[in-house]
């Protein structure tokens, strides 16, 4: 697996160049990776400390895990171990799905989890899509208390969804 790492507002030293290879390494014991897999860090300083931001596609399953700490090699760890969690998760999931999965997943060398709680829809709901602008749809949501909202889009009359970011931003969606 390549690793990508990248920084903003903070010199990369090779410390933690280091300590990011070395913890993403240990996660290739759960999969049969490819040369062509690339895990892109970001890392981010802000006044409240650091943020790292881990993304892994491989074949079969996007992996992703964000950490904000005040202490950049803490988030690391915390992240790394984030990391494993969603492949104990995702393999417990499988292998209550399939017993005969053929994923990349190295599955006699992670443990299942104990009392995965089942994915279960408990309400469903058909909408409309009204035609509005950006400003309004964010609007929409806003008065909905909701944390994203669908609609259509005026200018461009494909449905879309805005959403709000964990850091307060919002995040727009669109289809083609």
């Amino acid at each position: 697996m390549k690793v990508i790492i990248r920084g903003k507002n903070i010199q990369l030293t090779e410390g933690i160049e280091t300590k990011i290879n070395k913890k993403l390494s240990t996660l290739d014991k759960y999969f049969i990776m490819s040369d062509n897999v690339e895990a892109k860090v970001l890392i981010r300083v802000y006044p409240v400390g650091q943020k790292i931001e881990v993304t892994i596609p491989t074949e079969y399953v996007l992996l992703r895990a964000e950490v904000i700490d005040a202490d950049l090699y803490n988030a690391i760890d915390i992240v790394i171990d984030k990391l494993e969690g969603q492949i104990r998760k995702y393999k417990t999931r499988l292998s209550r799905k399939s017993k005969d999965n053929k994923l990349a997943l190295n599955v006699a060398s992670i443990e299942p989890l104990e009392n995965v709680e089942e994915d279960v829809i408990v309400k469903t709901k058909t909408i409309s899509p009204k035609p509005m602008d950006l400003e309004e749809a964010i609007m929409q949501m806003e008065l909905v208390g909701h944390s994203f909202f669908v609609y259509k889009d005026t200018e461009t009359n494909l449905i879309s969804v805005v959403y709000k970011r964990h850091d307060g931003d919002y995040g727009l969606i669109e289809t083609d």
